[in-house]
């Protein structure tokens, strides 16, 4: 069985037509489909944890307090300017 050209982009090349068995394709079919599947299955989970905003806060806590203080000392500064 030959294995198909990679090209720089890591994609195998599909071969010219004719060169390969139905075995052979069905194995291919096969093959990407696995890698599909993974592919789906890692991304879906990559999705679950960016959207997890509950986890999201506790990665950034340090960064939503200082925003908070920074968001605070802005509206005090805007109350106490507009007193004047």
């Amino acid at each position: 069985m030959t294995e198909p050209m990679t090209p720089s982009n890591g994609i195998a090349a599909v071969p010219p037509p004719g060169t390969r068995s139905a075995e052979q394709i069905r194995a291919d079919i096969v093959a990407r489909r696995e890698l599909l599947a993974r592919d789906v299955d890692s991304l879906r989970g990559r999705v679950n944890e960016i959207t997890d905003w509950r986890s999201q806060v506790r990665k950034h806590q340090t960064e939503i307090a200082v925003g908070a203080a920074v968001v605070g000392a802005l509206v005090v500064g805007a109350f106490l300017f507009s007193r004047r």
